[in-house]
């Protein structure tokens, strides 16, 4: 590795809590001399301290060969603002207030000589609005690391408007040369994972509002239909109510109240009544000893004598082999299931002719493998409600039962991860790729967003989203320029198709 990436020897890092103890460990353990400094000379002590033991851990674990090497590349500094020559790069991990990292880095400028870099690992702050008061704004750069950094291998790496062109790169190669992922990601709000975990959240918490479904409700759904290791409400807990409201509020606010963004008017209220989640215990589950508590799914109704209609195949064949009886119309005495894309029960049954008091939904997407949704209307009898219930109970799938809405849940939250990432990938925030590495890391998705819609397929990606649109006459259900253009040209969403720059070359 050449240039700068290839010079760094020594750093900085400013800020000895949990972020900065991370750096620390990830750089010298990628054979860097690292310098600790803080406002309290004790913490410096103590995280050399506890740097030295988890080094210590991974050495027992076989995982680390000269723990005593790394260790003696951590330097205790007596100030954030002491002497800094040598030092190619400082990173600073420190509070989330601009005029704290203004102040921090105007008096480094006065330290540290001209060449050394300044980098900030702010996760919600213009990085450009930091640098603004530099005599020279062009030296310093974002370095977003995520918790716990030894782990987390994703860092965004974020130029101001006024940083030098030679940097992006150059902070590419060294956090690959510290064994990290870096993705290049611009200076707006919420850079990469924070814009783009917010197509979940939102999402989840407008269906909350809409009372269509309990938090367990949508986690599961969440979890075994779209496969996410945490549904959205359990995230929100562990991520604390009251960090993940604020961040809400700023990223729709700094796209200037874009619809698609909007957050819900639940999470003030909640903020507001200490409801954060795991930090105290309460939040959208309780807690106790630390153990999330969740009440038992209701037991199904058994398998109905009554025979059962539906026209997709793939719901009739799996009815069948668990010994449902399946018929070939919409006989009288038949319970009546219609697959649900981008429409409401009621709607569809309408369309398709079908007598309301008898038809319950279900959610087709997941190719009912692991759980299945069924929806319920205001006008469905009551016995025919429990008879579809034990019909798709019979499966021996998990059914959740949920309330009528204008898309099934799992569809509405899959179609606002990809069409958040399709804005993204529109506006020129990020490459596709950057975008679908950043989620999956930076998120813990099964897969990046641009290739989930691939795997859906972005014609039923965008026919959720106008049905949403038409239902609902809400315009954060829009669809991307990127999304439909890519639909109608037969492109991968992954792709970033012919450009003025490709006539060009």
């Amino acid at each position: 590795m050449t240039g700068w990436a290839g010079k760094v020897g020594r750093i900085r890092v400013i800020g000895t809590g949990v972020m900065g103890r991370g750096i620390v460990q990830l750089a010298a353990t990628a054979g860097v001399t690292v310098e600790l400094a803080d406002v309290r000379r004790e913490a410096v002590a103590e995280a050399i301290e506890f740097v030295g033991g988890m080094v210590d851990k991974l050495a027992a674990k076989g995982k680390l060969d000269n723990p005593q090497a790394v260790k003696d590349r951590l330097v205790a500094v007596d100030a954030p603002d002491a002497p800094a020559d040598g030092v190619d790069l400082v990173v600073e991990a420190v509070r989330e207030d601009l005029a704290t990292k203004r102040a921090l880095f105007a008096g480094l400028e006065r330290v540290c000589p001209q060449e050394t870099i300044f980098a900030t690992n702010t996760s919600s702050l213009s990085v450009t609005e930091i640098a603004a008061e530099l005599a020279d704004p062009g030296r310093l750069i974002g370095l977003h690391f995520f918790n716990p950094v030894p782990l987390m291998r994703l860092v965004e790496v974020v130029p101001g408007t006024r940083t030098h062109n030679w940097l992006p790169a150059e902070a590419l190669d060294l956090v690959r040369s510290w064994g990290h992922e870096p993705v290049l990601a611009k200076d707006a709000p919420g850079f990469l994972v924070n814009h783009a975990g917010r197509g979940l959240n939102t999402e989840a918490l407008q269906i909350l509002a809409e009372a269509l479904a309990e938090p367990a409700d949508v986690d599961r759904v969440a979890r075994d239909v779209l496969g996410l290791k945490l549904g959205p409400f359990e995230l929100l807990d562990l991520t604390g109510l009251d960090v993940s409201h604020a961040v809400l509020e700023s990223i729709w606010s700094g796209f200037h109240g874009d619809p698609r963004l909007r957050p819900s008017w639940l999470t003030r209220p909640r903020v507001a009544a200490g409801l954060f989640g795991r930090k105290n215990g309460e939040g959208f589950y309780s807690y106790a000893d630390g153990k999330q508590q969740v009440t038992d799914e209701p037991a199904a109704p058994p398998k109905p004598t009554s025979p059962v209609f539906t026209a997709d195949e793939h719901l009739a064949r799996v009815l069948t082999a668990a010994g449902v009886q399946v018929v070939s119309d919409a006989y009288p005495d038949a319970v009546l299931l219609v697959p649900l894309y981008g429409e409401s029960t009621v709607d569809a049954a309408t369309r398709a002719g079908l007598p309301l008091d008898r038809v319950a939904g279900v959610d087709p997407l997941g190719g009912y493998e692991r759980r299945l949704t069924m929806s319920v209307h205001p006008g469905l009898d009551a016995a025919a409600g429990r008879a579809a219930w034990g019909a798709l109970a019979a499966t021996g799938r998990p059914v959740t039962v949920v309330r009528d809405g204008p898309a099934p849940i799992a569809q509405r939250l899959l179609a606002s991860i990809v069409n958040t990432a399709c804005f993204i990938a529109g506006q020129h925030l990020a490459t596709p790729s950057d975008i679908d590495t950043a989620v999956r890391l930076g998120l813990g998705y099964p897969r990046g967003p641009l290739e989930w819609g691939d795997l859906v397929g972005g014609e039923i990606v965008v026919r959720i989203l106008r049905g949403l649109t038409a239902a609902t006459g809400d315009p954060r259900y829009r669809p991307s320029p990127w999304l439909t253009e890519r639909v109608a040209l037969g492109l991968p969403l992954t792709s970033p198709g012919t450009t003025p720059a490709d006539l060009r070359s």
